[in-house]
């Protein structure tokens, strides 16, 4: 059912829990697994830009190899992708460069005013835009 299955994650407890969930389908299905870590292009000004995209990339790989740890545990194979942009737009642009037929991340389960001062999911774009099914794995906050 599942040849592809596409794993953003930021290293967050949220994302952890997504990253059990994908590696269990992955290795249910025989699936290889795509990690993905996104550079947030909105985060910083002109000022300091090379410094926090350099600190970005250095969370990133971090956040990626925890992946990979998970994904050798259950012997699923796994390919990490770094990439930058705006998150749920890249997630959107992964899943369909890596023919990804299911997305499995993380969300903060917001609600109310820490949904809206949070500026919108990032899984809630992708779940609203998304070609392939998304499964997401809540963390209450």
């Amino acid at each position: 059912m599942y040849d592809e299955i596409l794993c953003p994650t930021d290293g967050s407890p949220g994302s952890a829990a997504a990253v059990e969930h994908a590696c269990y389908l992955a290795d249910l299905a025989d699936a290889r697994l795509h990690a993905l870590f996104v550079v947030d292009e909105t985060i910083a000004g002109a000022d300091g830009w090379d410094v926090v995209v350099e600190r970005e990339e250095e969370r990133g790989e971090r956040a990626l190899d925890a992946v990979a740890a998970a994904g050798a545990e259950r012997r699923v194979p796994v390919e990490n992708h770094l990439r930058r942009g705006r998150p749920h737009e890249a997630i959107l642009d992964a899943a369909d460069d890596y023919d990804a037929d299911l997305i499995v991340m993380g969300t903060h389960g917001r609600t109310g005013v820490g949904r809206f001062l949070a500026a919108g999911s990032v899984a809630e774009r992708v779940v609203r835009h998304s070609e392939a099914p998304v499964l997401t794995a809540r963390l209450d906050e």
